[in-house]
């Protein structure tokens, strides 16, 4: 039960009415106030000062302080009079408890109404904040379609200006060449010294039209060349230097790998029915192989896998193919089919070789990052110690090896 506080006082003017409660050593954030224009109560547990005023007062201009031990309520009269009592002298119980659910009642519609002044405040700013929003990006929008519009219509006037300096172009060199062959036809022919001779013995040459001789006017007929003979041409290549020792050396194996890497780029598969409607350029598995490498580049990893599939369509049997699709996989987390193609790269660099050591290291290491993100280390630490084989200088590579080992064998201790 609350102590009631009895030793408060209270100054008035003919406007406003000033009350001060001491509050007994209580601190200033756990003093509540609740003020209407007939009731007002501080409460700062386990204290409690409420009063019945005598007069009604304007609540909406009604302030409280609170300092130095002591809150200052100041209550503006809604008549300016001077009260006899601050509070009515009745000792009514019955008539106090209306006069205080009426006094809650009403500040909790005071409060629900500035919740909704409030939410309705925020929804309106929330509004207007979107259409401001909404008409930034269509001003934006309307910016880029005027700017590609523009870019457009001048694509589309300088190609007409270049198109008709083509034509005028390709004009003036038909006129030119017609008047080339116009001139040569129209140039007199010099005579010869036998025509020369023949008018000087004073024999009789008939003249045509345009005044060429019977007998030039005949044209003997072209004499064909005669064909060449046959021949063979002997092609002598400079022979390949390996850079290994002869004792060490693989000529086999590095001839049979440039075999098989110039059959598999003969070996096309560009009569299937559904690939008839491709491009020249796009039937070129080293054309789609770029595509796919510019692709990787920028990040769209299935672009990528589009040019590769088209490309590993029309010449399976190139390694890289494989090998870089399985790198889009594992950007993908496309885990099994990474591994698949990167397995399937590795059947087809064989034999092993130098010249496809680097190619053979990449597709491991490409199977291996596979293996360990499906926690298969076991396998992973196998492709990884391979690919170190074939590049036992690459840090990065050794860092990633002994990192499996770890794992490895902290999975082995934990289970012990």
């Amino acid at each position: 039960m609350p102590l009631i506080v009895t030793d408060y006082s209270w100054t008035q003017t003919d406007s406003t009415v000033f009350i001060s409660v001491p509050l007994k050593g209580a601190r200033a954030e756990r003093v509540d106030f609740l003020s209407t224009e007939e009731y007002l109560k501080v409460h700062y547990p386990p204290y409690l000062f409420e009063a019945f005023l005598s007069e009604p007062v304007d609540e909406d201009r009604s302030t409280a302080k609170v300092g130095n031990g002591v809150a200052v309520i100041t209550l503006p009269k809604c008549s300016n009079a001077f009260w006899e009592h601050l509070v009515i002298t009745t000792y009514d119980k019955e008539k106090k408890k209306e006069v205080r659910e009426r006094a809650l009642l009403k500040y909790k519609e005071r409060l629900c109404s500035e919740s909704r002044s409030k939410a309705e405040k925020q929804q309106a700013e929330k509004k207007y904040a979107l259409e401001t929003m909404m008409k930034f990006e269509k001003e934006e929008r309307d910016r880029i379609v005027k700017r590609k519009e523009d870019e457009r219509e001048k694509t589309t006037a300088e190609l007409a200006a270049w198109q008709l300096s083509q034509r005028e172009a390709a004009e003036t060199e038909a006129r030119r060449k017609l008047q080339g062959q116009r001139d040569r036809q129209n140039k007199p022919k010099a005579p010869t010294e036998k025509q020369e001779k023949g008018c000087s013995e004073g024999a009789k040459v008939k003249l045509d039209g345009r005044g060429n001789s019977e007998a030039e006017s005949q044209k003997a007929p072209a004499l064909l060349p005669t064909p060449r003979r046959t021949a063979n041409i002997q092609v002598r290549f400079t022979p390949r230097v390996f850079p290994t020792a002869l004792r060490e050396s693989r000529v086999p194996e590095e001839e049979e790998w440039l075999q098989k890497q110039a059959e598999a780029r003969r070996a096309g598969n560009a009569d299937v029915e559904e690939l008839k409607d491709l491009r020249e350029e796009e039937r070129n598995p080293e054309w789609l192989k770029d595509k796919g490498d510019q692709c990787f580049a920028s990040g769209d990893f299935l672009g990528a896998v589009n040019a590769y599939n088209l490309a590993i369509r029309l010449h399976s049997k190139i390694p890289a193919l494989h090998s870089n699709r399985a790198a889009c996989h594992l950007k993908l987390k496309n885990l099994h089919k990474a591994i698949e193609d990167a397995s399937q790269a590795l059947d087809l660099l064989t034999p092993a070789v130098p010249a496809n050591a680097a190619a053979r290291a990449r597709a491991s290491v490409r199977r291996g990052s596979a293996f360990c993100q499906l926690q298969l280390y076991a396998e992973g630490l196998q492709d990884y110690q391979a690919a170190l084989k074939l590049d036992p200088h690459n840090a990065a590579l050794q860092a990633d090896t002994q990192t499996i080992r770890d794992i490895l064998q902290g999975s082995a201790t934990g289970t012990h």
